[in-house]
């Protein structure tokens, strides 16, 4: 009211403070948090990354703001969170300004996020789904969109990759988010400083922040209903409250990597079995691979989705993985895709069927068809880590000279500082790669290598 007064003085006589019901319907769905996550594909141990951008020129999805910077930012950022982010220990999903979606039309933004959307991140529908993100997050990249607001009044970490100050009301509650929240560093590690965001981040870093998104938090439903009814001159419901409508839970969204995955795995002999699995996306010609700590991998693979844009890289995949439901008339069943898969990709060395959000059905070259399913969490709801993972750390066990027999029942798949308790179930051979039990249950060295692999 007292900007208003300032800035606008003959408006103030008829302006009226109602809270914000955007706001409140936020605050009254932070307990549906977990919820929220398990919708987004966020598995345990996963830090939701939540890119964010309103539609001004010099937005995170316009021209960068940063001194030192030429050209566009969000190319720079997007193929960082790309290669940076290993895919088990972080999900990325963008929230885009409404505007940004109907000024250059779906089929140019999605466009823009190509590569990237291949790599794993989901967008966000432009209207709905965004507030769930926000609570679902642990790092918000933004710039000085009411969102990126949103979620530091919420307590979440955010690091401002735009933001123009000039173009703020000093006053503002906006600008005030840009003299508090820490700016990102093109140069430099991505990860670190989302890392170092998370680590450092203090709950009562942005209370002013919060004290200033609404006057009558909780309130606004039922100020802004008295407000409509003295406006109608009507007498208002006594019957009833005034409400809003809950968040909805969002469809369950897991990201679908299309883009060749290079793996990095390490096996230690322990009781069950443990096997490290770091996984990157590789998406064209993009910034090096960052390499793993001293002695966290002895061994690299490609993982090639059968749906991948990029084709030829199947011919050369070591390990080739289609996602589908196990009755799919037409791939299915898994032990028959398997079958085929081998053949029709004669230098991978395993072919897996993710049929489901936790287990897949995987083939060995020697031909024995292996189920890895995830044990359940303690609630009894199922592991979300990428059940690729799983085939990927099936692969790396064999690779390393180590027996299938050896695995069974249970292996652990570490993913970041995660441990995956995963059931190895030997299933009856089917189909022409079937072995007899005569031949060791090993993984052929393929007859050549991926360009990927070291």
């Amino acid at each position: 009211m007292e900007r208003l007064r300032a800035s606008c003085p003959e408006a103030a006589p008829t302006a009226v403070l109602a809270g914000d019901p955007c706001y409140d319907r936020i605050l009254a769905a932070l307990p549906q948090r977990d919820r929220f996550r398990r919708a987004l594909g966020v598995a345990p141990g996963q830090r939701l990354i939540v890119l964010s951008s309103t539609w001004a020129p010099r937005s995170l999805f316009g021209r960068a703001s940063a001194p030192e910077a030429d050209d566009d930012l969000l190319p720079w950022l997007l193929s960082r969170l790309t290669t940076e982010l290993p895919a088990d220990e972080y999900r990325t999903v963008a929230v885009l300004h409404p505007n940004i979606w109907h000024g250059h039309g779906p089929g140019q933004v999605r466009a823009w996020l190509d590569s990237a959307r291949r790599a794993g991140l989901n967008a966000i529908p432009p209207l709905e789904g965004w507030r769930q993100a926000l609570i679902a997050a642990d790092c918000v990249l933004g710039d000085h969109s009411s969102v990126t607001y949103y979620a530091a009044s919420i307590g979440v970490p955010v690091v401002l990759g735009a933001f123009p100050q000039q173009d703020l009301d000093p006053l503002s509650p906006v600008a005030a988010l840009g003299r508090t929240a820490p700016r990102l560093v093109r140069r430099g590690s991505l990860r670190a400083q989302i890392d170092r965001a998370i680590a450092t981040h203090e709950p009562g870093r942005y209370k002013r922040l919060a004290e200033q998104t609404s006057s009558s938090p909780g309130e606004s439903a039922a100020l802004l209903r008295r407000l409509f009814y003295d406006l109608m001159d009507l007498p208002e419901p006594a019957d009833h409250p005034a409400l809003l409508d809950p968040l909805p839970l969002p469809p369950y969204e897991p990201p679908h990597r299309t883009a060749p995955v290079r793996v990095l795995t390490a096996t230690t002999d322990t009781t069950p079995p443990q096997v490290t699995v770091v996984r990157h996306p590789v998406i064209g010609d993009g910034p090096d691979l960052p390499e793993p700590p001293a002695g966290q991998a002895e061994a690299a693979h490609t993982l090639v989705d059968e749906e991948t844009r990029e084709t030829g890289r199947l011919r050369i995949a070591d390990i080739v993985v289609r996602c589908a439901a196990a009755d799919d008339p037409r791939v299915g069943p898994p032990a028959a895709w398997t079958s085929e898969a081998l053949t029709r990709y004669p230098y991978c060395g395993l072919v897996a069927y993710v049929d489901g959000p936790d287990r897949c059905v995987v083939r060995t070259r020697a031909g024995d068809l292996v189920c890895l399913s995830a044990a359940p969490d303690p609630d009894g709801r199922p592991d979300l880590c990428d059940p690729a993972a799983y085939a990927s750390a099936l692969y790396g066990w064999l690779t390393s000279g180590r027996p299938l027999g050896e695995a069974l029942p249970e292996i652990t798949v570490r993913t970041g500082t995660t441990a995956h308790r995963v059931t190895v179930e030997l299933l009856p051979h089917s189909g022409p790669h079937a072995s007899s039990s005569a031949i060791p249950a090993r993984i052929r060295s393929a007859p050549t290598r991926s360009p990927f692999s070291s």
